[in-house]
């Protein structure tokens, strides 16, 4: 169980921390709702997103990708990215440096 509250993002779109250092952070972001919003962003984190269930439309700079249930990819610093919630379920990010924004 992890330490860090529950924070909500957006509608139907919740995060938490589960570890955090430093040089790292895990985060899980749950989306409740098919059409719930993770809002287009950037920043200077490189990310990792682990999709453990559900399917999202992201955004990833000029390139849109669905993905789904064990797929993975890299956000590098800087890039533009979003997502949009296909199927109800869970992402789980990595950022290195972590997101004291998130603490």
């Amino acid at each position: 169980m992890s330490k860090f509250p529950i924070v909500v993002t957006g509608d139907g779109v919740t995060r938490q921390v589960l570890a955090d250092h430093p040089d790292l952070m895990v985060v899980a972001f749950r989306f409740q709702h098919k059409g719930a919003v993770g809002a287009l962003h950037d920043h200077p984190h490189v990310q990792s997103t682990y999709v453990e269930q559900g399917r999202f439309r992201f955004t990833l700079g000029d390139e849109k990708r669905e993905v789904g249930p064990g797929d993975s990819f890299v956000v590098p610093t800087g890039m533009t990215h979003g997502c949009v919630c296909l199927e109800p379920g869970t992402l789980i990010d990595c950022f290195t440096p972590r997101r004291d924004d998130f603490l």
